[in-house]
């Protein structure tokens, strides 16, 4: 199959995909895309929800299995826009539009790769593509929803953008609800148990606490404050305060063990995780794919930012064409020529490891 027939199609999907609105649970027209694309190509695919999946044609229950996931939801588009950011704009080689860099460019790249194997006999891996939904909200119905509904996954390639580098980690995410509590009174009178300057030395704690591991690849653990709140009225004292706690968890650390730290040590009144499904991510710098995608020029580092690599419990590589500062952006873009280069990238690494 050629591989620029196949990149020129992906170009044309990633254009359908901006100018059709998929933001998070919304996202059931652009799986429409996605399946005409599969169609086109005579693969035998499966809807679920809003998330469309399939297995290559020679799939061997005896064999490992490689996840090529990505997805086809969006954020909503800031105030800055300039550009219209449900259409498709090509200017001097780049694509602009909703979604192109984060993550749609990974997403058509991966799908032309999958294609690309996916008649292939005797390859050494399984493979099964999923284009998600919902990886911008942590929704409900998105890949960790599709893990017990795919054949089992030995190891996954996330698209998300980093230039085509090999992010060999990726730190989890913990969000804690915390309250400091204090004696509420009228603010006429006098008060040693008030919970706003209560909080002042919980504050100070948590700007100088430091979690003891580091890690090679993700750097330590980082905390930051990010929301607080309390009172209603001037002259009312209130009883507590609410803290919001964003905690970026290194792969030294589970979030389970970052919750017993925090419960345990905090001089916070109580504190709760919202949720401590969002782990960080690694690979072993020894496994094939990391071999293959070195031995090819590629480089290695830790990603700070958070994928759908958190709901994986299996080795997991993020890597995909377009840059992460451009996530989230005013006149959201990638470069045509980074497609290009990544679906020759993931092809050529995947030749390498599994054909």
């Amino acid at each position: 199959m050629a591989i620029q027939e196949l990149t020129n199609d992906a170009i044309s999907l990633l254009k359908q995909l901006i100018e059709t609105q998929s933001f998070s649970t919304e996202e059931d027209q652009t799986a429409l895309h996605i399946e005409a694309w599969l169609k086109r190509y005579e693969v035998d695919y499966k809807r679920t929800k809003n998330n469309v999946w399939a297995v290559n044609k020679y799939f061997d229950k005896s064999k490992p299995t490689l996840l090529l996931n990505s997805h086809h939801d969006t954020v909503k588009p800031n105030s800055a826009y300039t550009k219209d950011p449900f259409k498709a704009i090509v200017e001097d080689g780049k694509l602009y539009g909703l979604g192109s860099n984060d993550a749609g460019g990974c997403l058509v790249s991966l799908i032309a790769t999958f294609t690309y194997f996916y008649n292939q006999e005797n390859l050494k891996y399984n493979l099964v593509l999923v284009a998600s939904a919902e990886e911008e909200n942590s929704g409900p119905d998105g890949l960790n929803s599709m893990l017990k509904i795919i054949p089992n996954v030995n190891v996954a390639i996330v698209g998300e953008p980093t230039l085509m580098n090999l992010a060999v980690a990726e730190k989890g995410l913990v969000v804690f609800d915390a309250k400091v509590m204090g004696t509420p009174s009228h603010a006429a009178h006098p008060n040693d148990n008030n919970c706003i300057y209560n909080s002042i030395k919980v504050l100070q704690w948590f700007k100088d606490f430091k979690f003891e591991k580091g890690s090679e690849a993700l750097g330590d653990v980082k905390l930051t404050v990010t929301q607080i709140k309390a009172g209603t009225q001037h002259n009312a004292v209130p009883a507590d305060v609410d803290l919001v706690i964003d905690v970026r968890v290194n792969d030294a650390y589970t979030n389970t063990e970052i919750a017993q730290i925090l419960q345990e040590k905090s001089p916070c009144d109580s504190i709760t995780p919202r949720s401590l499904r969002l782990n960080s991510s690694s690979i072993p710098m020894d496994h094939p794919l990391v071999i293959a995608g070195i031995e090819i020029g590629r480089t290695t580092y830790g990603s700070p930012t958070l994928s759908d690599q958190a709901v994986l419990s299996c080795p997991s590589l993020k890597l995909g064409p377009g840059d992460s500062t451009r996530s989230h952006s005013a006149d959201e873009f990638i470069y045509l020529n980074e497609i290009e280069e990544g679906i020759k990238i993931y092809i050529e690494l995947l030749n390498r490891v599994i054909a």
